[in-house]
């Protein structure tokens, strides 16, 4: 599994996810400042599913049609250290067969939630 983590995803989370064997981009070291738009793009270009805690990706996937293929992760948690979001991320990967391709994925401290696009 290939990730594009969002400047907002931390940089902590991206090292651990990378260590656990993942092919994990930092949009925050490869390309700074870029729109979501041009995120989402990134991600179809490299088949990489998107790490995210930026709630707009949803309205990017059923508003305005952009359909990254990888999909797209929301995380929803509220208070966290740097560490924790690869950490739970890991954790869902390892203990569950969920499939992230073509599904907007909502991730927060009680729920998972996903919805095919």
């Amino acid at each position: 599994m290939k990730f594009l983590a969002n400047e907002n995803f931390p940089v902590a989370s991206v090292r651990i996810l990378q260590e656990a064997g993942y092919d994990t981009k930092f949009i925050g070291f490869e390309c700074p400042s870029i729109s979501d738009v041009e995120v989402i793009t990134l991600a179809v270009q490299e088949s990489r599913t998107i790490i995210t805690f930026d709630k707009d990706y949803g309205e990017l996937i059923y508003k305005y049609g952009h359909k990254p293929k990888g999909g797209v992760i929301f995380l929803r948690l509220k208070e966290f250290t740097p560490e924790e979001p690869a950490e739970y991320l890991l954790h869902i990967i390892r203990s569950t067969e969920i499939i992230f391709e073509n599904y907007l994925t909502v991730i927060d401290s009680k729920n998972i939630r996903q919805r095919k696009y």
